[in-house]
């Protein structure tokens, strides 16, 4: 049974989520749930939860720490077994319900089918293969192109406007390889971020200016700041170039005159499920555009490296703010429809004695 008048809202979440009573038992089953499992609710109700989702992580253990603290708990990368369909790739966020404090939400966001798991450890080997090659191959193509970018500059100076147009273009083309050289080093750089107490919104800030006068000129940008936002830990350059990113990618989106909205909070509570222990993320911050929105087919995989939404992209950049992000100890999430693609990004906040903001 769901909470007292909160029928219509249960029933509107569009992720698969059960609420439990104190025995863990199952009382209620969104119906995105019952899909999910395909499962009538009136046979799930009154079943053990542990009987019907089998995953990698002790959920009894992981519920009665949620019941102890009063504050939800996130798993990412949970494997859920489900028979005769494989291993399905989940997070999973448990949460107490107001109402009574026995009563546990337990919420999955199936991220992909790992019945693609053997093939995703195989392709994650091989694109670490492929990008450590790909580092090696950057620094040697870089002095030779520097080498015919100078000549082609040397060239335009004694030839006819014609001409020009020529070296212009070697111009226009070796430019573009260096950024791409400089994005394949910038995701081949394994030395662990500067952590230092920083302010969200003044790199926020930074990297809007940036974008309002190059990648999103043609963009309108609206924020929503908490202001009592606390510090973070992170690594200012490193940070600023995941900002970038996210405003290059929404302005690729976005046609002329098109919405980036910025939005800042706090969620208490939210916590990160990891080996080293569980951590607090409430630090939000999201980056929300008014594009057509990414492709179904492409939402589970366009943190994977070579992944890209555009035809002549290179698939690096949301790799690289992936990468970035969970090397802060935070995560990232796209939700994505017609009209409204977000990216969130939760972190950890500073501690009180981690000294100067910078």
């Amino acid at each position: 049974m769901t909470p007292t008048g909160q029928d219509e809202i249960w029933s509107a979440l569009p992720m698969p989520g059960v609420l439990v009573d104190a025995a863990n038992c199952i009382t209620a089953v969104t119906p995105a749930g019952e899909v999910f499992l395909n499962v009538a609710s009136k046979a799930l109700e009154g079943r053990e939860l542990r009987s019907v989702l089998r995953l990698n992580v002790n959920l009894a253990d992981s519920i009665a720490r949620v019941r102890e603290g009063r504050s939800a708990l996130f798993h990412r990368d949970v494997q859920l077994d489900r028979d005769g369909q494989g291993i399905i790739l989940c997070d999973l966020q448990i949460a107490p319900v107001s109402v009574d404090p026995d009563v546990m939400m337990v919420l999955l966001h199936p991220r992909q089918i790992a019945g693609k798991l053997g093939r995703a450890e195989h392709l994650k080997s091989v694109t670490k293969t492929a990008i450590g090659l790909a580092d090696m191959l950057a620094h040697e193509i870089k002095n030779p192109l520097a080498g015919i970018a100078g000549a082609a500059q040397l060239l335009a100076m004694n030839l006819s406007a014609q001409d020009q147009e020529m070296t212009d273009l070697i111009l226009q083309e070796t430019r573009r390889i260096v950024a791409l050289l400089q994005q394949v080093e910038q995701f081949g750089d394994l030395r662990p971020p500067k952590l230092r107490p920083i302010n969200v919104h003044d790199l926020l800030e930074r990297a809007r200016k940036s974008a309002s006068l190059g990648a999103a000129a043609h963009m309108r940008f609206f924020d929503d700041y908490d202001p009592s936002l606390p510090n973070s830990m992170g690594d200012a350059d490193q940070l600023l170039q995941v900002f970038a990113n996210l405003f290059a990618n929404a302005a690729q989106a976005g046609g002329d005159g098109g919405r980036i909205a910025i939005r800042t909070y706090f969620e208490q509570g939210l916590r990160l499920s990891s080996g080293r222990g569980d951590l607090a993320v409430p630090l939000q911050i999201e980056v929300i555009d008014d594009g057509p929105g990414i492709p179904e087919a492409l939402a589970d995989s366009v943190f994977d490296p070579f992944v890209s939404t555009r035809e002549n992209g290179t698939g690096l950049g949301l790799a690289l703010v992936s990468k970035i992000i969970t090397e802060h100890n935070g995560t990232i999430v796209l939700t994505s429809k017609p009209g409204r693609t977000s990216f969130r990004i939760s972190l950890p906040i500073a501690p009180k004695n981690a000294g100067e903001t910078i």
